[in-house]
């Protein structure tokens, strides 16, 4: 029998953290260093997807080599560093990680370093047995790996967890690890792309937490 379902593991950008606008600009700044169109919030809940290289070659209509991701990266985050202080917390987000009745974590694909004084400074640090991001130079990739590690330096059984995040890719990183999945459609992704996943959804993070109880 797999163990209960008592830790959480949250997502950050486009979950706590509403960023939505923030990543859509940082993402033009990106697409126009190749060249690119611009793209609208709504493109850009319906099209990104992890690897983020795969994304950009959508958009653009060509593949990237690893340099020339490596430059639009860097844009991308260059820009989303700019403008990250403006940035607020999803509206519930206070309220959902109190209602929360085991133990929490909070995994992000930011840059760790730049990760931890930020959630610290929306006084979320607290909430967290341990609070991960990027440990390294470039972003894109997937999550999963990440998710792995997250759990193991917990000494966390993936099966005894369930993670709330906005994408398709927090679904598949928590399927790998034998953890359940509750995705939020106030995020990054199309709400048609996550509810026909055929993950659980959820319209708000304190609604998203009920049903990870649930699951629990």
């Amino acid at each position: 029998m797999a163990p209960a379902r008592e830790h959480l593991v949250w997502d950050w950008n486009g979950t706590l953290l509403n960023d939505l606008n923030l990543v859509v600009s940082a993402t033009n700044v990106a697409l126009a260093g190749a060249a690119g169109p611009a793209v609208t919030a709504e493109e850009h809940r319906t099209q990104f997807r992890r690897p983020v290289a795969d994304y950009y070659a959508e958009v653009l209509g060509r593949a990237l080599d690893a340099d020339e991701f490596g430059r639009l990266d860097k844009l991308f985050h260059d820009a989303y560093r700019l403008g990250l202080a403006s940035c607020e917390l999803a509206a519930d987000a206070p309220q959902a990680l109190r209602a929360w009745p085991g133990s929490q974590s909070l995994l992000s694909m930011w840059f760790h370093e730049e990760l931890v004084p930020v959630v610290d400074g929306h006084g979320l640090t607290t909430h967290f047995r341990r609070v991960d991001g990027l440990r390294g130079t470039l972003g894109g990739d997937r999550k999963a790996a990440h998710l792995a590690r997250h759990l193991a330096e917990l000494g966390v059984d993936g099966r005894s967890a369930v993670l709330i995040g906005d994408s398709i890719d927090d679904a598949e990183a928590a399927d790998s690890v034998g953890a359940r999945c509750v995705l939020y459609t106030g995020g990054f992704t199309d709400t048609v792309r996550l509810r026909a996943s055929g993950w659980p959804v959820a319209d708000t993070l304190t609604e998203a937490v009920e049903v990870a109880t649930q699951l629990a």
